[in-house]
């Protein structure tokens, strides 16, 4: 059997050879999530899969050679001009001919062409095959040289060293320029640092005097146009006369329907984006309709991933779906145990958790990643960066036929589910049409897209615990199960055990921006990151000349602490926040706006963040010591590490010293309603009998909800 699948992902089957604690194995056995190892000197061991895959010297045997770079670099291949992206593609399919005979690669079926016949001739010889061929086809006259240095870039950098980077350079600092005005510009630009500043046409005729000086009027000028730009080229940001600088510069149809069938979780997701009908306040103010992605596996209707945003959906969140997909989804503080992985009945905890010590603190939802993907034919899900990060995953993406709404099914069905059981149950319920909207929805909506996404990651918990008409267990044909029974039915007969997925890979596919690397670090929504390693590139420019020199960030919505920044040498390094001390806990961009509304705005920005900072620091020891406000509670819900229910007797002025924060930014009316409907008596009453757990945001009881279920 072979222990490589499709994409190049090792797999752990029944045959497959590994190498464990230094020796060599052969898997013979696989129950659970133990496998049965015999050695080549006749020993045997059982081994639990967290054991195995945890060894320092771990490895798939006959996979290293196949295995292609885990995630590639995306952020940057999409920065490369179109033509220079479509030849590294075709080239990409002529190198997996040249190594393995397939155009798709390993595992991706077809007939090997004699000339490419990995059985029958070397390497040496097929690169030869292949550099004829090549050019016969137009691309120049190609030699097995040329052929065997691509095949070893990509083995070294994947679709990225195939890229012809004569199109991805940077400028160099003259140009076509004559190099005696070049170095003139340059001694003028030095010559001024430490200086009041003025513009850059004030600098010609100094540049012009210079030229005269050393060269007599043997060297024209530019001409103004090209002497800006020559300026703009060579001035460091700290000297440039148009940029500011605060602080000292530094040194340098008709088919017919057929149901969908999967018998293995991750055997087909499918994944769509809809308008969800419920209005949202966005960051400007206006009220809309926020999209929402998710992806729903086939097999166990289970939803793995389900991403709102307030329009435009871009390929840069389809991808942030798929790391979504590939991690436990992590449990809210303020959650009853019902609803955390560790405290589950139904999934398989006991053979799960010493896999992956995330789940302890995971909420019971199923964890896969898929080995099909269906979409629509939208341009988001047949993008690049998409489609190259599912290949990178091993994951084949399937397109729907044009006008075939049934093809997925299943997800659009899913779709009408959350409308009817969720969103109708919001204030700002648009309805599904005109004529079932009420007459001044505006005026009911008050949540913004960060917190329905907190109250949809929540209800989302519920919807695993709810039996589902469609799946049904061959053994008990009348009982309809739950996503979380199915899941935990299957993914004990699952034939092989995919190896996880690396940290590496994860923050490959967090969201990207591109920001400039300032004297102070890099500064995003008035917070500022910094660290010793972005010395040597303060106000400089990157390689990527497509990005206008800004360089490669990547960011992780869910806890705004650090940053990732591509580096030359060093890949994605981490920069902490400079006020990283006052976060004791994971903390998002709405807390952050929270912050905003209660301190006072000072012109000053390093005051600002400052004063920020402390506000942060002060809210999250208030609600360690359980004195927060209940909207407090509702903003550190998604990322505390302790649970901190409110007192149980407030007293009576308690809300009245509260901070004044609008209800229309942070929903503190709404909630509080939302809460009072659901946890019994108003505050300052005494309650009928024990005290009521916790739960979250109030939208259902869980053993409540269990009995209508």
């Amino acid at each position: 059997m072979s222990s490589v699948r499709r994409g190049g992902r090792p797999v752990v089957a029944l045959g497959a050879h590994v190498r464990f604690r230094g020796v060599r194995w052969q898997v013979v056995a696989l129950a659970g999530q133990r496998f049965h190892l015999a050695g080549e000197d006749g020993a045997d061991e059982v081994v639990l899969a967290g054991h195995l895959f945890a060894d320092a010297g771990f490895a798939v045997l006959g996979a290293e050679a196949e295995q292609p770079q885990a995630v590639p670099q995306w952020g940057l291949f999409e920065t490369a001009p179109a033509a220079a992206r479509e030849k590294a593609l075709a080239w990409q399919r002529h190198i997996r001919e040249v190594e393995c005979g397939l155009p798709g690669g390993v595992g991706s079926g077809g007939t090997v062409r004699p000339e490419y016949d990995p059985d029958r001739w070397t390497l040496a010889q097929r690169e030869q095959a292949k550099a004829q061929e090549l050019t016969a086809l137009g691309f120049g006259r190609v030699s097995r040289t040329t052929v065997q240095r691509m095949r070893l870039a990509y083995r070294k950098q994947g679709l990225w060293g195939l890229v012809d980077h004569r199109t991805t350079r940077s400028p160099n600092g003259g140009g076509r320029q004559d190099e005696r005005v070049v170095a003139a510009v340059k001694d003028v630009l030095r010559g001024r640092r430490g200086r009041s500043k003025g513009t850059v046409k004030a600098l010609m005729p100094l540049v012009a005097q210079l030229l005269k000086d050393r060269h007599g009027d043997t060297v024209p000028l530019p001409a103004q146009a090209t002497f800006y730009r020559l300026v703009h080229q060579l001035a460091h940001p700290a000297d440039h006369p148009a940029h500011r600088v605060r602080n000292p510069p530094i040194t340098e149809d008709g088919r017919k329907f057929t149901p969908t069938v999967a018998l293995r979780p991750g055997e087909q997701v499918q994944i769509d984006t809809t308008r969800l009908d419920v209005l949202a306040l966005f960051e400007d103010g206006s009220l809309g309709r926020p999209e929402l992605t998710i992806a729903v596996d086939v097999a166990t209707r289970a939803i793995l991933a389900a991403v709102l945003c307030p329009g435009g959906t871009q390929a840069v969140d389809a991808a942030l779906l798929l790391a979504e997909m590939a991690v436990p989804h992590p449990a809210r503080p303020s959650w009853p145990d019902a609803l955390r992985f560790a405290h589950s009945t139904v999934l398989p905890r006991e053979r799960l958790l010493p896999l992956d010590e995330r789940l302890e603190g995971a909420a019971a939802r199923p964890v896969a990643v898929p080995e099909t993907i269906v979409v629509d034919r939208g341009k988001v899900y047949l993008s690049r960066a998409f489609t190259g990060a599912c290949e990178a995953l091993g994951i084949s993406v399937q397109a729907a036929p044009p006008f075939a709404p049934t093809a997925k099914s299943i997800v659009e069905r899913t779709f009408g589910s959350i409308n009817t059981l969720f969103c109708q149950h919001l204030p700002g319920y648009t309805g599904s049409d005109v004529t079932r909207r009420g007459r001044d929805v505006a005026r009911d909506a008050c949540y913004s897209v960060a917190q329905l996404q907190d109250l949809l990651d929540e209800w989302l918990v519920h919807w695993h615990h709810r039996p589902h008409e469609g799946l049904r267990h061959p053994v008990l044909p009348k009982i309809a199960l739950t996503p979380n029974q199915m899941w935990a039915a299957l993914v004990a007969v699952a034939g092989y055990v995919p190896v996880p997925l690396s940290g590496s890979d994860y923050l490959e596919l967090l969201p990207v921006r591109w920001q400039a690397i300032t004297e102070r670090g890099i500064r995003l929504h008035h917070r500022t990151y910094d660290h010793d390693l972005l010395g040597l590139h303060r106000g400089q420019s990157s390689e990527v000349a497509a990005r206008g020199g800004k360089w490669e960030v990547h960011t992780n919505p869910h806890d705004v602490r650090q940053i990732w920044v591509r580096l030359p040498g060093l890949g994605l390094a981490e920069i902490p926040w400079i006020h990283r001390d006052h976060a004791h806990q994971p903390f998002n961009d709405r807390t952050w706006q929270y912050l905003k509304t209660i301190t006072t705005h000072e012109a000053d920005h390093d005051v600002y963040e400052a004063r920020l900072a402390e506000a942060l620091d002060e809210l999250m020891r208030r609600a360690r010591a359980g004195s927060a406000t209940r909207t407090e509670q509702h903003l550190l819900a998604r990322a505390a590490t302790v649970r901190t229910p409110p007192p149980p007797h407030p007293k009576p002025d308690t809300q009245a010293q509260e901070p004044s924060v609008p209800a229309t930014e942070t929903g503190q009316d709404s909630l509080d309603d939302l809460d009072q409907d659901t946890e019994g008596p108003a505050e300052g009453e005494a309650p009928d009998g024990p005290a009521a757990p916790v739960t979250g945001y109030g939208l259902y009881d869980a053993q409540t909800e269990a009995l209508k279920w």
